[in-house]
């Protein structure tokens, strides 16, 4: 009780919110002893092949992921979710010796724990269909998705939310992780047909963000406006981007164009940079449909259709 005095729970109505949050949510458990299992000590590296064959079987190379087969067949996701429910950098620091190792753990197991949410919920079209509990109808969009199911990280049961905002975005520095965190929809960065490892991660979050940034659904130049049209990603987390330019660069008064342009094709940032003192920033509309194989086939000449007029325009 006196914890909870300190946390400023004085108030009966408070502590009813509380009770009533925490009864809204939803536990998403791994099943049990879908491998055998191994003594804490006699484990020395984090297992990440259940892993590769999902994204392998079920991703496509745009990113998408074949939800209704993964319903079929989920057999690599609950092997796969075991293993992150059972082992953490919190729970085990000594399988995870280093900041790529700790970082790609968490990326990997957001990725999973996304895909798992969706399939605890499918069919749907959106992650916004999860709606919070009907008490807490008022909560924002999506929040029934990313803050009202909890998931099971090295024994510690969390939700989305609190792992990419508490965790992530608290513990490392380097924002490229905005580029290999999938959130299951349209306007998520893609979710790549590998995991990503410990050995190769800065070789691997460099190609996510230079991916990312000169894809012109995310980032784009309108000449004739002077407007660079940024995913909302940057207006989201411009904190990091801009935290992240202090830490790395010695000028002052650097903006989140500063850290585009470091990644942008040399022609593009060649137009951007000759416009600098007139250029106008906007943020595209997120598409929080979700990344599903099924939905993305008919949609496919729309896409292609898209993405070249947007191309043509940024000319």
């Amino acid at each position: 009780m006196a914890r909870l005095q300190t946390w400023g729970w004085q108030s009966p109505a408070l502590f009813l919110i509380f009770l009533v949050l925490a009864a809204g949510c939803t536990s998403i458990r791994p099943p049990l002893n879908l491998v055998e299992s191994t003594p804490s000590a006699a484990v020395e590296n984090f297992d990440y092949s259940s892993y590769e064959r999902l994204l392998a079987s079920y991703v496509n190379e745009r990113g998408q992921v074949d939800y209704g087969g993964l319903r079929e067949n989920p057999g690599d996701v609950d092997l796969f979710y075991q293993q992150v429910a059972a082992y953490s950098p919190d729970s085990h620091p000594q399988i995870f010796s280093n900041d790529d190792a700790r970082l790609a753990y968490w990326i990997n197991s957001y990725n999973l724990t996304t895909i798992k949410g969706v399939l605890h919920n499918y069919p749907i079209t959106s992650v916004a269909d999860v709606a919070p509990p009907p008490l807490l109808f008022f909560f924002p969009s999506k929040s029934g998705f990313f803050y009202f199911q909890r998931f099971t990280y090295g024994g510690a049961e969390t939700s989305l939310y609190y792992l990419e905002n508490s965790v992530i975005r608290k513990r490392f520095k380097d924002p490229r992780y905005h580029f290999a965190l999938n959130c299951a929809s349209s306007s998520c960065p893609q979710l790549p047909r590998i995991p990503f490892y410990p050995e190769r991660l800065e070789e691997q979050l460099e190609a996510e963000a230079v991916k990312f940034i000169n894809s012109v659904e995310n980032v784009r130049y309108d000449k004739l406006e002077k407007t660079l049209h940024l995913s909302a990603i940057f207006d989201w987390y411009e904190e990091d981007f801009l935290t992240w330019l202090e830490i790395t660069s010695a000028g002052q008064g650097l903006a989140i164009v500063d850290y585009i342009l470091s990644y942008l094709k040399e022609e593009t940032a060649e137009l951007i940079n000759n416009d600098r003192d007139s250029l106008q920033i906007a943020y595209l509309p997120y598409d929080w449909g979700l990344n599903d194989q099924g939905a993305g086939a008919e949609n496919e000449a729309f896409m292609i259709f898209r993405a070249v007029d947007t191309a043509k325009n940024a000319r």
